[in-house]
């Protein structure tokens, strides 16, 4: 029962599921709740919630490694996914306002960016072919699959260098940083993937690579949406996948900016450590966001599932939760002026 009571707590970013399910089927402003909870009600409550840096003992760490409902619980997120993509589709069939509809488009976007590209995150580390299954099949929802072979294989590798296009360099704002990261991604997840296919002595390598795979899915996805929905609401559901992406790209931001790695000798960069992400212990954001927030741990040991990621004292800690950073993150000179105190305070 103990055990059921603290993995359950990990069911509360299904709140995002309830609430959208609410915004499919309603107008006015219940279209605009998800939106709402996600970057007005989460940023005030953090305001007065302490965050909270205690890390599991060894036998709870343990206990929790060894805990399927932790697992079952990332899982769930697939078939919810899927359900709420439907209804969302199915929705915009209703003779609804274009304001309604904008709602609608946003409500399925925070979707797109808090389970088909962070719970598919999570999953795509582990290193088992069912869950890395589960992880592009939420990608898909978000027409976001190359994440998969560049975060891996790109990000974790080359973070917080000139050669990570989703490190976000001193001084450069969100939006400049939005065409670097989606420019740069999509190439780099090219390169890897025709690299990958080169080593496996694959013939036609530009071709037989899992990046090629993955664009002929989203588009036969997509062709899909259109046969059954009509161009329109194809068209809807392309601006929500890709306000999905922006989120995800936008944590990307909050997640290194402005730090970096020190090249040692023979000019190879300095290994990955803790003050090479910035984290957060705000309550309500771990958990909205299966712990993503404690970052530094999760580049330190990629595989490290969710439950058990830690607290680690020598990391940079942001003044507030991701959902307020990334609003911040929105409005410039409020940011530089923020985080370059804070950059100062931990001698960054």
């Amino acid at each position: 029962m103990i055990a059921f009571i603290k993995s359950f707590k990990y069911t509360t970013p299904f709140v995002m599921y309830l609430l959208s399910f609410l915004a499919f089927n309603n107008t006015g402003i219940l279209c605009w709740v998800p939106l709402l909870y996600v970057f007005f009600f989460i940023p005030i409550l953090e305001l007065f919630i302490a965050p909270d840096p205690k890390n599991l003992d060894a036998v709870e760490e343990q206990l929790a490694k060894e805990n399927k409902l932790y697992d079952i619980i990332i899982w769930l997120t697939v078939p919810l996914q899927f359900i709420l993509l439907y209804l969302f589709l199915g929705s915009l069939q209703q003779d609804i306002s274009p304001i309604d509809i904008a709602g609608r488009i946003v409500s399925m976007g925070l979707l797109c960016a808090a389970f088909g590209i962070n719970a598919a995150h999570e999953l795509g580390h582990r290193t088992n072919v069912f869950e890395q299954l589960l992880a592009k099949l939420l990608l898909l929802t978000s027409l976001y699959m190359h994440f998969f072979i560049e975060h891996n294989k790109g990000h974790h590798k080359h973070v917080a260098t000139p050669n990570d296009p989703s490190t976000a360099k001193y001084k450069q704002s969100v939006y400049a940083f939005w065409i670097q990261t989606f420019v740069g991604t999509y190439i780099s997840a090219w390169h890897i993937a025709i690299d990958e296919a080169k080593k496996k002595n694959r013939a036609i390598p530009m071709l037989n690579n899992e990046m090629f795979l993955f664009q002929l899915i989203q588009i036969a996805f997509v062709g899909t949406i259109f046969y059954f929905f009509g161009l329109s609401i194809m068209l809807w559901f392309m601006a929500a996948a890709f306000m999905g992406a922006t989120l995800l790209e936008t944590v990307n931001y909050i997640e290194h900016y402005g730090l970096s790695r020190e090249k040692g000798e023979g000019e190879l960069y300095e290994r990955v450590k803790p003050h090479h992400s910035w984290n957060s212990n705000h309550v309500i954001g771990r958990l909205m966001l299966f712990e993503l927030s404690r970052h530094s741990d999760h580049h330190y040991l990629a595989s490290r599932k969710y439950q058990i990621l830690r607290n680690m004292d020598e990391a940079p800690q942001m003044p507030t939760g991701y959902p307020g950073m990334i609003v911040l993150s929105l409005f410039p000179p409020i940011w530089f002026s923020i985080m370059h105190k804070q950059m100062k305070k931990y001698a960054l």
